[in-house]
């Protein structure tokens, strides 16, 4: 199936029905499908792109990238989209080894894009905005293009989008996710448009992101109203679920904790608020269990789990296990539970295994290790060292899974502490440090030492007017957690490092533990 068809079968039985609002611009099916069947035409007509090509995108979120996505698959094109917040060299990398034909370049990138011009000599940049620089513009095109009826005939296979994961420890890889991988995960978890209304979808996460592509197809497939935000901001995030009515979104745990924390949002009419789900990075358990505070009842909380190579989520925690009611047994347990990433979906097998791949039995911890049919068909240009025999897929994570079937997180196989031949998981400690009131955040490393090959450091960032000190800290941890797993030098920073999805950069702290 090409996923254009996610919004021409829609568009083709209820074309007036608004599906899309980005700022002042609002389209309906009809609109949307006219202006990606002009897009279709410059793609393939004044461009020159050809099936399989590759066309990018490098911009912040807008109406013109939903629409150039579903354009590029109805020119059956791979569709590239551009971390924005790239360095330099990243981005002429990715570039460079997608083999990019075109580029689309927003407004505040065409210097970036001028620059990164003369080094890529078979790229052509296409200014998309008000500000043009030097590049070709698209504007002139577009409006001179015809609607392109016809539909490219995909092969299942083919790679629809080439994701570049975020490169925090690496170069970036390019992960190849097929028209299948997509057709499977938005059909399997989402029932078709009927022309009723199913609310309204808040997207603040960028679309270069696999949670922001996943977003952009499922609700146009839904006829779920798309609003979608240039990039996320507390207290717009705030007025337009109130403006708009909005039913569903998606964050990541620091935007959830920007929220929670904006002055206006005691004041904020959340009313229409039903699915409120996040993911992207580990959620602090503090932050969850006051977002269930203060958040309306009638907002069912939904943490996913997943991973780009994956198309998106592969567990979730629902509804009813964020809801901290019941008797004082009940309410512990879900408590509990909330440090957990809830149960594979109906499409997923989940295993955890040792070293030497052997399934570990519940309760003991090892490494997360998956099985779906919308796994990525590798990465672009290199192999995928996390393949495994029989379709099963190795994902770096370590966890262990409870007696209910419920998976916990332990932290990044590549961030386990080994103190003198004791396996350690910072995920353990950071939970322990973030339930003291005085701390907001905590990030957990091994720091090199000759004695026990690497020993326990913190970083931790105090709770805005309240103090702490280390020894109270430690002494805190020596109450909760077995000795050798305490940290032994904790230092205190204004903010922890992380990149935009609100993930910690734990190789920054590592290279401050080492100076």
């Amino acid at each position: 199936m090409n996923t254009v068809n996610f919004l021409t079968i829609p568009a083709s039985m209820f074309p007036d029905q608004e599906i899309l609002v980005f700022d002042r611009t609002r389209l309906t099916y009809a609109r949307l499908n006219e202006l990606v069947g002009r897009l279709s035409t410059v793609f393939r007509g004044k461009l020159g792109l050809e099936r399989q090509n590759v066309i990018a995108a490098l911009d912040t979120n807008s109406h013109q990238y939903v629409a150039a996505y579903y354009a590029a698959a109805k020119a059956g094109l791979t569709f590239l989209p551009l971390n924005y917040r790239a360095k330099e060299p990243e981005l002429e990398y990715m570039l460079s080894t997608a083999g990019a034909r075109v580029v689309l370049v927003g407004d505040r990138y065409v210097d970036l894009a001028m620059r990164l011009g003369p080094k890529l000599s078979g790229t052509r940049f296409v200014a998309w905005g008000q500000n043009t620089g030097a590049l070709a513009r698209l504007a002139p095109l577009l409006e001179a293009a015809e609607v392109d009826e016809a539909e490219a005939d995909v092969e299942d296979d083919e790679t629809s989008v080439l994701m570049y994961t975020s490169g925090t420890t690496a170069l970036p890889k390019g992960a190849m996710l097929a028209f299948r991988d997509f057709t499977a995960y938005v059909t399997g978890n989402v029932e078709m448009a009927d022309g009723s209304e199913r609310g309204g979808a808040l997207v603040c996460v960028p679309f270069y992101h696999i949670a922001g592509m996943a977003a952009m197809m499922s609700n146009v497939w839904a006829g779920r109203k798309m609003v979608v935000m240039a990039q996320f901001e507390a207290k717009s995030w705030l007025r337009l679920v109130a403006q708009e009515k909005i039913t569903n979104a998606f964050v990541v745990p620091t935007m959830l904790k920007q929220l929670i924390e904006e002055p206006e949002f005691a004041r904020a009419d959340l009313s229409s608020l039903r699915n409120l789900a996040y993911g992207g990075a580990p959620m602090p358990l503090p932050v969850i269990r006051r977002a269930i505070e203060v958040f309306p009842r009638e907002v069912g909380f939904v943490n996913a789990y997943g991973q780009t190579e994956t198309t998106s989520s592969l567990t979730l925690l629902g509804p009813d296990d964020h809801r901290l009611e019941g008797d004082a047994a009940t309410v512990e347990k879900k408590l509990a539970r909330l440090n957990s990433i809830g149960r594979p979906m109906p499409d997923v097998e989940v295993e955890i295994r040792d070293d030497e791949g052997k399934a570990l039995s519940r309760g003991e911890v090892g490494e997360i290790v998956i099985r779906t049919p919308r796994t990525m068909k590798g990465y672009l240009g290199r192999a995928d060292d996390a393949a495994l025999p029989a379709g099963w897929r190795a994902t770096g994570d370590l966890g262990w899974i409870d007696e209910e079937g419920y998976i916990f997180f332990a932290g990044r196989k590549d961030d386990l502490i080994i103190r003198g031949g004791e396996n350690i998981a910072p995920a353990e400690i950071e939970t322990v440090l973030m339930s003291h009131a005085a701390v907001d955040e905590a990030a957990v490393i091994g720091a090199p030492s000759a004695e026990w090959g690497q020993t326990v450091k913190a970083f931790v960032v105090p709770r805005p007017g309240r103090k702490v000190d280390a020894a109270e800290l430690m002494a805190f941890c020596r109450s909760r957690l077995a000795s050798f797993k305490c940290p032994e030098t904790i230092q205190f920073l204004e903010v922890l490092p992380k990149n935009p999805l609100g993930k910690i950069l734990r190789k920054e702290l590592r290279g401050a533990a080492q100076a």
